[in-house]
C-alpha cells in the first residue's frame, strides 16, 4: 500500500477499477488545492492591497512611507517588493505553479513580517504577535514538500511531486532573501 499519494505500489498489479480509481483526484488533491487557496489568495490580495491599492489598501507610496517607519529605505522600493512577493508568491501558491520560488517568496516577506513589525509582540496574533506569519510561511513550506497535488499547474514538472529538495530550497531562497532586504 502506497504510503504517499504519488506513490504506487509495486507488489501487485491493481485491477482495472483500482486502477480508474488512482488515476483521478484524491482527497489528499482535494485538501492541497482548499489549503492552496485559502492561503494564497488572500496573500495574493494582500499584496495588491500594498501596489495597487485594491481591496482596500493604501497603493504603493502611502505603504512605502509605513516601510520607511519601519526602517526600510527608500521604502517605496521595500514596499514593492513586498507587494510583489505576496502578489506573485500567493498566486503562486494559489496556481500550484513554480511552488518552490512561490513558497521562496512567501518565506522571505513573512520573515521579514516577524523581524521588523510582529515578533516584539510575541506569538499571539491578539497582541499583535507572529503566529499568523508562522502559520503562513509553514502552509507554503508544507505544499512544497508535499507537491502541490494534481490539481496544479506544477504536477507535471519536475517539482510538482515536492520532496525534502524543494522545501530546502524554498528555505534557502526564502531565508536568503530575507536576510539580503534585512540587512540593507
Amino acid at each position: 500500500m502506497p504510503r504517499h499519494h504519488t506513490e504506487t505500489a509495486t507488489t501487485a498489479a491493481p485491477a482495472a477499477g483500482e486502477r480508474a480509481r488512482h488515476a483521478g483526484v484524491t482527497a489528499a488533491d482535494g485538501g492541497l488545492l482548499l489549503l492552496r487557496l485559502a492561503f494564497g489568495l488572500p496573500l495574493a490580495g494582500h499584496g495588491a492591497q500594498k501596489l495597487f491599492g485594491l481591496f482596500g489598501g493604501r497603493g504603493l507610496t502611502v505603504t512605502g512611507k509605513g516601510f520607511e517607519s519601519l526602517g526600510y529605505r527608500p521604502g517605496k522600493l521595500f514596499a514593492a517588493i513586498g507587494g510583489l512577493s505576496e502578489l506573485l508568491g500567493g498566486l503562486g501558491l494559489t496556481l500550484g505553479l513554480f511552488t518552490p520560488l512561490a513558497a521562496a517568496a512567501i518565506v522571505g516577506v513573512m520573515i521579514n513580517a516577524m523581524v521588523t513589525v510582529t515578533a516584539a509582540h510575541g506569538l499571539w496574533v491578539d497582541k499583535g504577535g507572529m503566529e499568523y506569519n508562522i502559520g503562513i510561511a509553514v502552509v507554503a513550506l508544507a505544499v512544497t514538500a508535499i507537491g502541490p497535488g494534481r490539481l496544479a499547474l506544477d504536477h507535471y514538472l519536475p517539482w510538482g511531486r515536492g520532496g525534502w529538495p524543494h522545501a530546502a530550497l524554498a528555505l534557502g531562497l526564502g531565508g536568503l532573501g530575507a536576510a539580503l532586504v534585512l540587512a540593507l
